[in-house]
């Protein structure tokens, strides 16, 4: 996963002139889980299927230009990647929802995460 390559691709894109903004989000496996226990690792899995629906949503929401998102599958240990995501669009207020309900929604349905103890 490289968030930078992701953005020079968004900036490659035939409608950058248009855009205002590009934010981007870079999920990595933390050592803790949300209800304090040790992690040791955590196994992912995707549905691409689900992930590709989910971008062509967001592409649709006003002002949403381009959408990038890459998962780490399998097993990822503590500090890995597990999720970039790179959202560009004409103004923030466009731009930081976007980002913000594509990460709630592949985090939601198009992946599953099991942690390791």
């Amino acid at each position: 996963m490289d968030i930078n390559r992701m953005i020079q691709t968004v900036k490659k894109h035939p409608d950058y002139p248009k855009m205002g903004m590009i934010a981007s989000h870079l999920g990595v496996v933390r050592e803790t889980s949300l209800d304090g226990r040790k992690v040791t690792g955590i196994e992912i899995g995707l549905d691409r299927n689900i992930i590709d629906s989910i971008v062509s949503e967001i592409k649709k929401m006003p002002g949403i230009i381009e959408v990038l998102i890459e998962v780490g599958e399998g097993t990822l240990k503590v500090g890995d990647e597990i999720m970039a995501v790179a959202v560009g669009g004409d103004i923030r207020e466009h731009v930081f929802p976007a980002l913000a309900s594509v990460v709630d929604r592949i985090k939601r349905g198009g992946t599953t995460k099991k942690e390791s103890f």
